[in-house]
């Protein structure tokens, strides 16, 4: 298939894993990394044995994360990164803020979470950080690579209309939505590379979606069941695929994406 034009509609990051996405005009990617402080911190449901000075990948179901955790949809988070402060907001009004680098920021935060949702804890919350010595950082994504997120807007748009329903593209927690590509063409591209502003990414593979998508995004409420829809009218669960920067540089909204021959 021929180059298709296309081009980055949005950026977002996830400071905190299965909380509020942060839109970003611009961003530096790096070599090998995540966009920079993606998943930098997670909430830990109960021990999971996660060490600080060797983070090593766990699977999300050991953190507090919205495939069983629908309820932190309803929050509205901040994330300030210079401060490294987190503030959350339940109900229309801020419940409480602190800075995740100190102890008494993150038990602010940690006893938010114990009264917010009991019920559907396995032990102490606990922040965890992904910030390391050396400087790279740790990232609590979903998978053991760092990698980028890449979401097609096309694509998703053809799963609203299989679904019968809107679908906001924030249910699929991407870090690079893209415009211009025909629905699914980002399946046909894994094992190329792609030029964005001074970056190189090479797209790797597909990602498969869980129950997380069926939670909306504004309400926190789990209206829909969207892997059982891409199944049912496309044959398989997924949607948006994983990108590692081979090469990194700056990129922003409205930047061209070029496949490379």
């Amino acid at each position: 298939m021929p180059n298709q034009p296309a081009q980055i509609e949005a950026i977002y990051r996830y400071p905190v894993k299965g909380l509020s996405p942060q839109a970003l005009p611009r961003v530096e990617l790096n070599a090998g990394q995540t966009l920079p402080a993606d998943r930098l911190y997670a909430i830990e449901n109960g021990p999971c044995g996660f060490d600080p000075a060797a983070p090593a990948y766990f699977p999300k179901q050991r953190f507090l994360m919205l495939m069983r955790n629908e309820r932190l949809a309803a929050l509205r988070t901040a994330y300030d990164e210079a401060s490294h402060t987190l503030i959350i907001h339940a109900e229309g009004r801020e419940a409480t803020r602190g800075d995740l680098r100190t102890a008494e920021g993150r038990l602010a935060i940690e006893a938010f979470f114990r009264r917010y949702m009991p019920k559907e804890l396995r032990g102490p919350p606990k922040v965890l950080s992904g910030q390391t010595l050396s400087g790279q950082g740790h990232s609590f994504s979903d998978v053991a690579k760092k990698v980028v997120s890449i979401i097609n807007l096309a694509s998703v748009a053809a799963l609203e209309n299989a679904a019968g329903s809107a679908v906001n593209p924030l249910r699929f927690r991407g870090n690079i939505y893209v415009a211009g590509w025909p629905a699914w063409h980002e399946f046909e591209l894994l094992g190329r590379e792609i030029v964005i502003g001074g970056a190189r990414l090479k797209l790797v593979k597909r990602i498969q979606r869980c129950a997380a998508t069926d939670v909306d995004p504004d309400t926190g409420i789990r209206d829909l069941t969207l892997p059982r829809t891409l199944m049912q009218s496309f044959g398989h669960a997924d949607c948006g695929v994983y990108a590692e920067v081979a090469i990194g540089g700056g990129i922003a909204v409205g930047d061209a994406l070029n496949i490379l021959s």
